[in-house]
């Protein structure tokens, strides 16, 4: 996933260096509050993942499925704020024709979104084997993994927030 994130942001530079005026006008378009939303949902579900961790850690089993449920509920919630915010574009006439910047912003993205959503069904996976127990002090590489999964694609989005939202 970070290799292919590398050969994405690269297209991002290289699209920026050859088209400096459109991404620096391209972020007035773009509604910041949904990328702001998805950030505090993103970070609060990644909370949500280490409290999991600090809980099976102690053999609470129960308590971990929950957190990781949490988890699951506002993660849900960047695929639902990221259908309305893509509407709203389409809506207005940004669309990936739209020009280099834009283009560019889907094809992140949307790419980004692929990612949360295999991490969702990671997470779904987790939850379930948490929920029946699969999980405990002693064994809990499994949950573990989706929650490095999970904070990459957190730390992913920290990445394309700025890009496409803050920075001119």
């Amino acid at each position: 996933m970070l290799v292919e994130f590398t050969v994405l942001f690269s297209v991002y530079f290289i699209a920026k260096a050859h088209h400096p005026d459109a991404f620096r006008a391209g972020p007035d378009r773009l509604l910041t509050t949904a990328g702001v939303a998805i950030t505090l949902l993103l970070l609060a579900s990644g909370y949500c993942m280490v409290k999991a961790i600090e809980v099976i850690r102690v053999n609470r089993h129960r308590a971990a499925a929950l957190w990781v449920l949490a988890a699951i509920v506002l993660g849900l919630g960047y695929p639902a704020v990221k259908f309305f915010e893509i509407n709203y574009y389409i809506a207005d006439g940004i669309v990936g024709r739209a020009g280099i910047f834009y283009g560019t912003y889907y094809y992140l993205t949307l790419n980004h979104l692929v990612h949360v959503g295999w991490g969702l069904m990671g997470l779904i996976f987790v939850a379930m084997r948490s929920a029946m127990g699969k999980y405990n002090a002693g064994n809990y590489s499994g949950l573990e993994a989706a929650a490095m999964y999970w904070h990459t694609t957190d730390i992913l989005w920290l990445v394309i927030f700025q890009l496409f939202y803050v920075l001119r």
